[in-house]
Order: structure tokens, then sequence, then C-alpha cells
């Protein structure tokens, strides 16, 4: 291929792509190969990882539980900035990959290794986010990219070649969906979702019930937070992986946290996929409806033109740059008071906000009340109005001084000559 490679570590999942990518980089490059899985809370999907990685020519495999470092470190501060792609992803995927490619580069350098290789397509976002993350913390290590090398085109080629080479997989050519699952989401792709059109099959859903199957009572959970991270469920003070668990399996059980969406890829393309999110979904909600309370407006409507910026980078696969630590800087300044608990109504998909409280807040009944109080003398209002609207009334006065009726259609400014 080019270059010589004597060691490579690998990010594995077990599933189709990466499965095939073992013995083709012994074929390829004549290398030992190093298989590295990060448990990020996909479940069932680690069993059995490492003795297949072995059978199928890896000569050591390693699977690390990284979920308590990717819900504090990657999951928290992009809650915390309100970042949501596009206004509709939370980025489950986008996240999860600098995590696992600096795990990766750690694991190069203590074996010695000195490529890494991912198993991400040249049309997609993850081969950015992993390869930005290599530049990151080194920049040396030679990068593999199999998608961008070998001959296979199309995911059924892979199953072929799979076949060929007797490796198991769970893809068929009837189940041909690409998925990624985490402690946040699962993400589907692929197969018969490529034409925007169809709706998603009921049995591709993993994490949350259909509308139609979820109760017909509904759900009422309350979610307290401490300066923006998330800290209890219905008054239990709970560790982040456990809080997350939870907040998913009543979620999903209420069939909320779904999201179909044709997105922006970075490389220019558009795609559609289908996530489900359900933990994420109401954590989103309260987080967002608890800022209202305790922030000042500027602070809100400043922090809220920030979040897309933030969840671009977070997308593009930008989370190791200087920017990136500066937003969190901003970020963590202004949740130094967001406190307090949030109630919310969970009902066939539905996330409905019923009652938030917190010891900072800046809603204050005497000044919003319809009532009589002597707080706020509306008398007051009066002269604000009027410098408030000093620009639209001079502008009027004008138009009206031109033979034109104030606010209406453009004046004929050819009528008017200069002295």
């Amino acid at each position: 291929m080019g270059q010589k490679i004597n060691k490579v570590v690998l990010a594995y999942s077990g599933g189709l792509d990466t499965s095939i990518i073992i013995p083709w980089l012994k074929e390829n490059y004549n290398c030992t190969v190093i298989a590295f899985a990060a448990d990020l809370g996909q479940g069932e999907e680690l069993s059995g990882l490492e003795e297949k990685a072995i059978a199928t020519g890896a000569s050591k495999c390693y699977v690390e539980n990284l979920q308590k470092e990717f819900v504090k470190e990657y999951i928290w501060p992009t809650l915390k900035a309100g970042a949501i792609y596009e206004g509709q992803y939370l980025l489950g995927t986008s996240f999860a990959r600098p995590l696992i490619a600096k795990r990766q580069v750690e694991i190069a350098e203590i074996e010695g290794a000195d490529a890494v290789a991912h198993g991400c397509t040249g049309k997609g976002n993850d081969q950015v986010r992993f390869e930005l993350t290599f530049k990151a913390f080194n920049p040396k290590l030679k990068v593999i990219a199999p998608w961008r090398e070998w001959d296979i085109r199309s995911r059924e080629d892979a199953i072929a070649y799979a076949q060929e080479k007797n490796i198991p997989i769970t893809a068929t050519k009837e189940k041909i969906y690409s998925n990624d699952r985490n402690i946040w989401h699962i993400s589907h792709e692929g197969g018969d979702l490529e034409d925007p059109w169809n709706a998603p099959k009921s049995e591709m859903f993993v994490l949350t019930k259909s509308p139609e199957e979820a109760p017909d009572k509904p759900t009422i959970v309350e979610i307290g937070f401490e300066k923006g991270v998330p800290i209890a469920v219905n008054g239990e003070r709970m560790k982040a992986v456990q809080l997350l668990q939870v907040l998913n399996r009543v979620a999903g059980e209420n069939a909320v946290g779904r999201a179909d969406i044709v997105e922006n890829r970075l490389v220019g393309m558009k795609s559609r996929g289908v996530y489900e999110t359900p933990g994420g979904t109401l954590l989103y909600a309260a987080h967002r409806e608890l800022e209202t309370l305790v922030l000042d407006r500027d602070i809100l409507h400043f922090k809220e033109m920030l979040a897309p910026k933030y969840a671009e980078l977070v997308y593009n696969g930008a989370w190791f740059t200087p920017l990136r630590e500066a937003l969190d800087a901003f970020v963590e300044s202004t949740q130094k008071h967001v406190t307090g608990t949030v109630r919310l109504k969970l009902y066939k998909g539905n996330c409905i906000i019923v009652g938030r409280k917190s010891p900072y807040s800046l809603y204050r009944e005497e000044l919003a009340t319809f009532g009589e109080e002597d707080v706020y003398d509306q008398i007051d209002a009066k002269g604000f109005i009027n410098l408030f609207g000093l620009p639209i009334k001079v502008r009027a006065l004008v138009e009206m001084d031109w033979g034109r009726k104030p606010g209406y259609s453009e004046p004929d400014y050819s009528k008017f000559k200069r002295d």
C-alpha cells in the first residue's frame, strides 16, 4: 500500500466494517493488528468481542469501560452548552468519536504502534472526528482508512467479503442498517432509510417504544441539577452513568426521544438518519427550562447564539480545539446558578414541562403579578416606550413629510430632490 506498517491499533466495534478490516490489514500491510473497543454503554454488542477480534486475526483486543468519562467530560459539557446540531441532532455519535480516538492514540503509544486505523467511510463525518483527534494527540502516527483504499464500494460488497473470509457478522443484505449505539443514543442509517420518503420500520427501534405502545397514563419525572449538571431523578441523587440509564429507561417506555433527521454532513452531502436519544431528550428540555428561570435575559440570549456554533464544532470533530475550550469556559461561568429541579410529564412521545424551581430563580411573583403591587411602577413604562420607539417615530414623521402613509409601501425617492 505504499508505506511500511509494523503495528496498527484499530478502533474496533465488532460490526461489519471493522470485522473485515482486521484480515484486510493483515493481508495488505502484513502488520500486527491490535483491536481497541471502547465500552460507551452499547450493552450486549460487547459480548464476545475480544474473542471475535482474536479469531479474525487480531493479536490483542482491548475492551475498556469509558462510560463515566464519556458522560462527565463529553456529554455534560455539551448539554450545559445547549448544543443541538441543526436544531434536532443531540450529537450522540459526534462527541463519542473524540474520546475513542484519544484513547486509541494512548494505546498505540503503550503498544509501540506506528499506525492507527478506523472503519469510517470516505463519505461520512466520523473519519474527520477520528483523524482530527489523532492529529491533536500524536500527528506522527500513520492513519489507515481502508474505505478510502480498498476495492469494496458498498455494504453489500463488505458482506460478501465477510462471507468469503468466514467472518461472523450480524448484517445481512436484508438487514443492512448501519447503527451506532452508546449510553446517550442509538443511530440508524442506510438501507431503506436512504430514501427520505420511507418511514422508519417499527422493528428497527431499540431504545424507545412507539407512541401506540406507550402507557395510557402520563409519567411524572423530576430532574435535579447542580451548577448545570444533572444529579438526581425524583429526588434521589445518582451518579452520572446511573442517572442517564434511569432516564433512558423511563423516557423510552413513554416513547420519548425519537428524531428522524435529514442533516448536512461536514463533507457537503445530506444524509438521513433516525436517532433514539430518550434520556438526553429529557435532560435537554429540563436544563433549558431551568436556565430560563435563573439566567438573565442578556446571558440567556447570548448563550443561545453560541450554542449552534458549539454544536457545529462537536459535529465537525473539532472537540480538542482552543475554540471549544474557550466556549466551555464561557458556558461554565453561566452555570454557577443553574441549580434546581424541573418536573416533566411524559406521555406517548411528548415531553411536557409542568414545573420548575430554583433557589436562584430570577422570577419574582410580585413583579409578574397582574394584581396590586408596589415594586414596579407601571407609569414608568410610558417613558421607556417613548425612548425605545423613538427611531420608529422619527421614520414615520419623515414618511408623513413625504406625503406617504407611515408603515406601508416604500416611498418613491425620485420625487424628492436635494436643495
